[in-house]
């Protein structure tokens, strides 16, 4: 490292063995279910996270645009009131989308660590050593883990800020989302804070074309799970006789995204000893995104022991980042 740079600190939670035993047991799992699913973890490998990255800059994808209006008119107010010297970011990727509050928490002098949690460890070390580049005055930690099992592992210490960013809670059933928010307060002292990332209810045609767009960049997103599954598993998916579908289920509130079987077909999972039938037109499961409103999510926050304390929208009022307290 170059003088004045501390070297990341990098905790490896997860290991590949562990990451695709839990792949195991969760197609495993998913294919033997009525209907079948897959968890939508799966599709960020290095294609997905490409073709993920294809998506944030369609036209019809507004939420990676609306979060980052969001982030980049608060956070110098975020900042402020969070009084924030560690900022943890959950599922943080590359951590691209948290330079905007870094920024400001460097500005206001404040910031003295980081913490990025991700499943990715390749991801994790190229992220945290840009990191302890651009903030030389910060240590930088990187913790490998998923959020079932290791967000124990989370370092504590300092006045910390826990970004949960891009709507990703959605992706979360009600029960999960409170199982998980429930265990991030656990883990918060009190003035800690939890800036959460939602996208929120809207016309039903602009939800459901953000997750089908005309170019057919999601529908290669969805089906790559299937890539995933052969790679690593030694499945034989033919991926095209699968077709894209994304709907808004209107009492739930949530996009569904559905792989549809274009015809009655056979699937060998070759390291599960599987053999799945599909029948023509059946869909199996691969994603939810709920959508949000404002006494919703004030509610689950405060089941969590959370109290809300400052919403913004974007100027549409198309996706909302709050900031709440541990009471």
């Amino acid at each position: 490292m170059p003088d004045g740079v501390t070297e990341p600190i990098v905790e490896v939670h997860l290991t590949p063995p562990e990451l695709r035993a839990a792949l195991r047991r969760d197609v495993a799992a998913g294919l033997s279910s009525s209907p079948k699913e897959l968890p939508p973890k799966y599709f960020y490998d290095a294609r997905g996270c490409d073709l993920f990255d294809d998506i944030t800059r369609l036209a019809e994808y507004y939420p990676t645009r609306c979060e980052r209006s969001i982030l980049t008119e608060r956070a110098a107010e975020i900042a402020r009131l969070s009084a924030a010297d560690t900022l943890v970011e959950l599922g943080s990727g590359t951590s691209e989308k948290t330079r905007l509050l870094l920024d400001a928490l460097a500005a206001e002098g404040r910031l003295r660590r980081i913490v990025a949690f991700d499943v990715s460890e390749p991801t994790l070390r190229s992220a945290a050593d840009t990191l302890a580049h651009a903030y030389p005055q910060a240590e930088v930690r990187a913790v490998v883990g998923d959020f079932e099992h290791h967000l124990g592992a989370i370092p504590r210490g300092g006045r910390r800020l826990v970004a949960f960013l891009g709507g990703t809670i959605g992706n979360l059933a009600p029960k999960q989302r409170a199982l998980f928010l429930s265990e991030v307060a656990s883990l918060m002292a009190p003035g800690d804070g939890l800036l959460l990332g939602t996208d929120l209810v809207k016309d039903v045609a602009r939800l459901e074309a953000a997750y089908d767009d005309a170019a057919g960049v999601t529908a290669e997103f969805n089906r790559n799970v299937l890539h995933v599954v052969n790679r690593e598993l030694g499945a034989d998916f033919v991926p095209e006789r699968f077709t894209h579908v994304a709907r808004f289920d209107p009492d739930e509130e949530w996009i569904e995204m559905w792989l549809r079987s274009s015809k009655a077909q056979e699937v060998t999972v070759a390291d599960l000893g599987m053999t799945v039938g599909y029948g023509r037109g059946e869909a199996m499961r691969t994603e939810i995104s709920a959508k949000f409103r404002r006494s919703g999510v004030e509610a689950e926050l405060g089941d969590a022991d959370l109290a809300l304390a400052r919403w913004w929208t974007d100027r549409d009022g198309d996706f909302a980042v709050s900031l709440s307290f541990k009471e």
